[in-house]
């Protein structure tokens, strides 16, 4: 099936169901379906044909969604950019994907206009001072011509960020990312009459091919806002009588924390907590339990790269295997555990995990060398250190690929430490995860700095402010006269790990 198909088909079953509520507002599967026509209408308009590829930077709106239907309609491919990066980061992918069309949310107008990449830009949502806008075009958009597709053909390129320091983009066809959605469907047993709540950045990966495809596979209904607020995330639960969602452990810790009156919000409707980006310890989930009156909590591990798919570790083990990220894989999934490239781990033992999905991806985007490196007989080589138990449960000790995940968000240290390193003051610098309460992880940067300069956490952060998205930002700054080495040059960064573990 192509995802262009998922729409049209929701439209012909149930025209007037409620498809996307938000703001208030409901938006059934025909007004979404017409909506996007135009949509597809107004981009062949602009040149837009099967192959191209067509950016979009965005928070949770209408628009987004619109657009991405309109942009598989003509056969072209989603390029989703995260918002929160700065204009360096933008013009990368939008180069690197060769993207010809940039849709961008008004609100973020500040850096559209700092960007150097020469592409048509149009504003979403609201409207931007000397830019087209998205939803006043489709008013006049023309009807589209149907373009021969097939499931096949490439639907998104998501960028996620390398070793390297440069992002990769990760090819998915129409058929990984519908896989992707059926995956979840079928893990949290999602049907058209769940209701669930898109409160995470529907650019991510599973937000976007886990839940916004897989409720519209099932012709379930949408509640959004527009970006994660912990009264708005409850407001909404209650509202809209919502029974799924899936967030960052830390959009359910929030709430909790920071609403004086979280116990007074009905969330009786809620039949499943889902959370990815790190697993949560067993005090912590008994809390949360107790605090959400519910025992429906899943935790959900995978990468952009497989779709993503991967492992569940379901509610019935929460508490007895607390830090788990649940054993085997998913429908349409194979986990194993690899010590070597030909032996597989044993109770007991770590080892690399590797995965084959329906939903993995067709490579990395003009990087074969990448591609090649990361697949082994068609297994995907996470880069995740896993041990297993003596019931086959997988915990993640490591990542070997060097990567910190804090509230959700995956910051890789060699893009953080290549930013920091063009300091003129800095010397060298080595940047780690530090284990954190309420983010898991928090990028601290170890840094040995020129002599006599006078370097400041606050001169730092001002000078990575408009080079690294903000989360990305170290937290935590430590200056010391020099780093460990290894007797081949690496810096020896489980030692930092170990001295900098308690900060918090």
């Amino acid at each position: 099936m192509h995802l262009s198909e998922l729409i049209d088909m929701n439209a012909r079953k149930n025209p007037d169901k409620d498809y996307i509520r938000t703001r208030g507002r409901g938006y059934s599967y025909k007004t979404v379906k017409d909506l996007s026509d135009k949509a597809a209408g107004l981009l062949q308009k602009k040149g837009i044909n099967r192959g191209d590829k067509v950016a979009i930077m965005s928070q949770n709106t209408l628009g987004f969604i619109i657009a991405f239907f309109g942009i598989q309609k003509v056969g072209a491919a989603v390029v989703p950019i995260n918002h929160k990066l700065m204009p360096p980061e933008v013009d990368y992918i939008l180069d690197h994907s060769e993207s010809r069309l940039f849709l961008f949310d008004g609100s973020l107008v500040q850096i559209a206009t700092k960007l150097s990449t020469k592409i048509e830009m149009i504003s979403m949502d609201s409207s931007a001072a000397g830019f087209e806008q998205f939803e006043q075009l489709l008013d006049s958009a023309p009807s589209f011509c149907p373009v021969e597709t097939s499931d096949e053909d490439i639907a998104e390129i998501l960028y996620t960020s390398g070793t390297t320091g440069k992002p990769k983009g990760c090819l998915h066809t129409h058929r990984n990312v519908i896989m992707a959605g059926i995956a979840l469907d079928l893990a949290v047993g999602l049907t058209e009459k769940d209701r669930i709540l898109l409160a995470m950045p529907i650019w991510h990966s599973s937000p976007l091919n886990n839940w916004f495809i897989g409720i519209t596979y099932v012709g379930g209904t949408i509640a959004m806002i527009r970006e994660y607020h912990p009264l708005h995330f409850l407001q909404a639960i209650q509202e809209e009588r919502c029974t799924a969602f899936f967030g960052a452990p830390i959009a359910f810790i929030m709430p909790v924390q920071m609403i004086p009156n979280f116990d007074e919000f009905d969330l009786s409707s809620m039949r499943a907590w889902v959370y990815g980006g790190g697993p949560i310890p067993a005090e912590t989930a008994l809390s949360l339990m107790k605090k959400y009156k519910s025992e429906n909590f899943y935790q959900v591990y995978g990468m952009t790269e497989s779709g993503p798919t991967g492992t569940t570790l379901f509610p019935w083990d929460q508490v007895r295997k607390a830090g788990s990220v649940g054993k085997g894989g998913l429908p349409g999934c194979d986990v194993k555990v690899m010590k070597t490239d030909v032996s597989e781990a044993r109770p007991g033992e770590i080892g690399e995990i590797w995965l084959k999905a329906d939903s993995l991806m067709e490579g990395y985007y003009k990087n074969p060398e990448a591609t090649a490196e990361a697949f082994n007989g068609g297994w995907y080589k996470t880069g995740d250190m896993a041990r297993v138990d003596d019931e086959g449960y997988l915990f993640i000790v490591d990542r070997n690929k060097d990567m910190i995940v804090t509230g959700g968000e995956n910051v890789y240290s060699k893009e953080v430490e290549d930013a920091i390193g063009a300091h003129p003051d800095v010397v060298e610098a080595a940047v780690i995860a530090i284990p954190h309460p309420e983010w898991g992880e928090t990028v601290c940067a170890v840094i040995v700095p020129a002599k006599d300069k006078g370097l400041t956490p606050e001169e730092l952060d001002s000078f990575l402010k408009d080079k690294l998205a903000r989360y990305k930002v170290p937290k935590v700054y430590k200056f010391v006269e020099a780093l460990p080495h290894t007797a081949s040059g690496k810096v020896m960064k489980y030692k930092l790990r170990e001295i900098y573990k308690e900060e918090f």
